[in-house]
């Protein structure tokens, strides 16, 4: 069994870390921080782990000289490359869920998050934490960063079809997001009465993710992010022009090759049914990603098109899949949960 532990456990992604880890049968989960709630059980913010843990968070202080074989980070962007020196210390294997490491330039990083990367030393050393592109490397790295939720829809979406040659220029994206991806602390914007209803366009344009999708992709990115009245999920639609000579064939043709053997990317491109293109509402509390595309042969135009859980496979769930890999597990193991049909 490995030792893991949680840092930042008591916000979404944390909560989800431990629904995941808890229950997965390789790991012992032996420490959960939160400095604002240390000595609080952990089933007060997490409820839906009554009777499944009798745990308390612990203050960050109390693991700076414990001795981990795992240690997550569920801790804020931009605060988290600061201290990820010491973090190293702690274990063997880290696997950062910030967006700190997930830029390769230090630069970008710098122009996306607006304050300058003061670890970029360390950098090269994350590999990036999307087994669907990176698998070979994950199984013997010890430093993981997981790309953000949208960012994961948007990579596993216009990915094949990037890699195949088969689109140029500008890739435009537009993701839409539940309330949860704002986190614990979302502000005044995440109340209830203002988000009800809502269909708030909060980034109209340089979202972070922008950045991870064109790093991932090799296309120029541009991107709007829409926050949408459900709680749980992202849902990306993607736009694109298909380079000359380009069919539905081929586009078919190119998922089915990138995604034949993945356990949770499914390509979904239907002619009749209600789920006939990804919809994230039947992915929630799944590790799965799915994906699809239309053809718009009049003008050339693709439009590719990725839903996800945003805590899961767009977080926590992405993480623990990485951790499957890392120790040469079955990818599956602690993720097999398949989403709910009503929902």
């Amino acid at each position: 069994m490995r030792r893991v532990a949680i840092v930042g456990a008591s916000g979404y992604i944390g909560g989800e870390l431990l629904r995941l880890l808890l229950g997965h049968p390789r790991v012992t989960v032996v420490a959960a921080t939160s400095d604002r709630l240390a000595g609080r059980r952990i089933d007060g913010p997490h409820p839906h782990l009554r009777g499944h843990t009798d745990m308390c968070f612990v203050g960050h202080d109390a693991v700076e000289s414990a001795d981990f074989d795992v240690l997550f980070l569920a801790a804020p962007h931009r605060k988290t490359m600061g201290r990820m020196a010491g973090f190293l210390k702690l274990a063997e294997t880290v696997i950062d869920l910030s967006g700190d490491f997930r830029l390769h330039d230090p630069d970008v990083y710098a122009s996306y998050y607006g304050v300058t990367h003061t670890a970029p030393q360390l950098i090269p050393e994350f590999t990036t934490g999307l087994p669907e592109g990176h698998r070979a490397q994950l199984a013997s790295s010890d430093r993981i960063a997981v790309p953000g939720c949208m960012a994961t829809a948007g990579i596993l979406a216009v990915r094949p079809v990037a890699r195949a040659g088969l689109i140029e220029g500008t890739v435009q994206v537009d993701a839409r997001t539940g309330s949860s991806g704002s986190g614990v602390s979302g502000g005044p914007a995440g109340a209830h009465a203002e988000r009800s209803g809502a269909l708030r366009v909060f980034a109209p344009s340089r979202h972070r993710h922008e950045a991870e999708i064109a790093q991932a992709t090799g296309h120029p990115v541009r991107m709007t992010a829409t926050g949408v009245e459900a709680v749980r999920g992202v849902q990306v639609v993607c736009h694109a022009k298909l380079a000359s000579g380009v069919s539905e064939k081929d586009v078919r043709s190119a998922f089915r090759a990138a995604y034949k053997d993945e356990p949770f990317v499914r390509v979904i491109a239907q002619r009749q049914g209600l789920y006939r293109l990804p919809e994230p509402k039947i992915l929630t509390g799944s590790n799965f990603c799915d994906v699809g595309f239309s053809v718009s042969a009049d003008d050339g135009t693709v439009v590719l098109i990725g839903a996800l859980d945003n805590l899961v496979k767009g977080g926590a769930g992405g993480a623990v899949q990485c951790l499957n890999v890392r120790f040469g597990w079955p990818e599956r193991t602690g993720l097999e949960f398949t989403g709910l049909h009503p929902n």
